[in-house]
């Protein structure tokens, strides 16, 4: 039941009580009134891209503080299983889940209807990072070394790009796939550098104290300054019940900016919702990457279609991307509060 209806069924009551003049006590008023059912929440499944990290913060904050359960919906986080969480989210087994860019476009190109509700961070903290006993200070110093890669099909254009702006020979690193090896690990046994992400790896090797050189991709090519993650959905939803994904994004949002205002204790309710992660590389990162969220655009999560297309143009010319994308059918910011139809 709404909270509207329920209202409206208490006033006809007290009415019906008034004209029948039934006498009944002020007290036995109250408890009949506090004892009304509260309103009925729907419930919601959203599923992460990994394990639980400080880009996830603004649903855990959601969550916990209790936006979610005010804006009517019950919110379970979960992780992913085998299919991955665009594949669980365009099938409609679950409504919202976190992505990257990079597979919402390969997704739209191939007719599925993975759309992104916002831009979790603003801009792409991730890049290549190396021990700084390495001597791995730019692109160039990639040459003669070993890349410990993922398998990603845009790894060795992206590394092809950073090599070419600073002059140097892509062809002469060598590259090996680490899987879902550590990096730490890695970097000490089998490569001389990987791609990470700062806001998570790169804190933690401060707290080692094993220092790293990072260079990151946006600071060598504009369209490389690309979403990563993303929240998305699917485009039955936003077409069927859209009160739901406003419902949603509203509550998310108070979520991602209480983070950014009170990262310390945003920390502490992941921590709460992830007891198993680190606490103290929680709470650096968390310092961290608050103040990435949303960086230097108007509200957290709104999104560009220029970086959308950007990165599109990217991987065409790159062959990576072989089929058409349309990237204003990618993503919506009329979710976003104070936005678009969602509002």
């Amino acid at each position: 039941m709404k909270r509207s209806s329920v209202r409206l069924a208490a006033g006809i009551c007290a009415l019906a009580l008034a004209i029948a003049g039934c006498g009944q006590s002020k007290e036995n008023g109250d408890s009949a009134a506090s004892s009304s059912p509260k309103p009925e929440l729907k419930d919601i499944q959203v599923v992460l891209d990994w394990t639980p990290n400080t880009n996830h913060t603004g649903l855990y904050v959601a969550k916990e503080k209790g936006f979610y359960e005010q804006h009517g919906l019950n919110v379970s986080i979960i992780q992913p299983g085998e299919a991955g969480a665009d594949s669980m989210v365009a099938s409609g087994e679950v409504q919202f889940g976190i992505g990257y860019q990079e597979g919402l476009t390969f997704a739209r190109t191939e007719g599925v209807p993975l759309v992104s509700l916002a831009a979790i961070i603003q801009h792409n903290t991730s890049g290549f990072a190396a021990p700084v006993a390495k001597n791995i200070k730019s692109p160039k110093d990639f040459a003669g070394k070993t890349y410990g890669g993922f398998g990603g099909p845009s790894e060795t254009a992206i590394l092809q790009t950073l090599m070419e702006a600073d002059h140097a020979d892509p062809s002469t690193v060598k590259v090996i796939n680490i899987g879902s090896a550590d990096y730490f690990t890695a970097v000490k046994r089998d490569v001389d550098f990987s791609w990470i992400y700062y806001g998570w790896t790169g804190i933690e090797a401060q707290l080692r104290g094993e220092p790293l050189d990072m260079i990151y991709l946006k600071d060598f090519s504009p369209k490389l300054d690309y979403y990563t993650p993303l929240l998305l959905t699917n485009e039955k939803l936003i077409a069927n019940d859209p009160d739901t994904v406003k419902a949603f994004m509203a509550a998310t949002s108070e979520g991602y900016e209480y983070a950014i205002a009170h990262p310390d204790e945003a920390a502490d309710l992941l921590l709460k919702g992830a007891p198993d992660l680190d606490a103290k590389l929680v709470k650096a990162s968390q310092e961290w990457i608050s103040k990435q969220y949303q960086a230097d655009a108007s509200q957290w999560g709104i999104q560009k279609l220029e970086v959308y297309q950007g990165y599109a143009d990217w991987m065409t010319e790159h062959k990576i991307l072989t089929k058409p994308f349309d990237p204003a059918k990618a993503f919506t910011n009329d979710f976003l509060p104070g936005q678009g139809k969602g509002n």
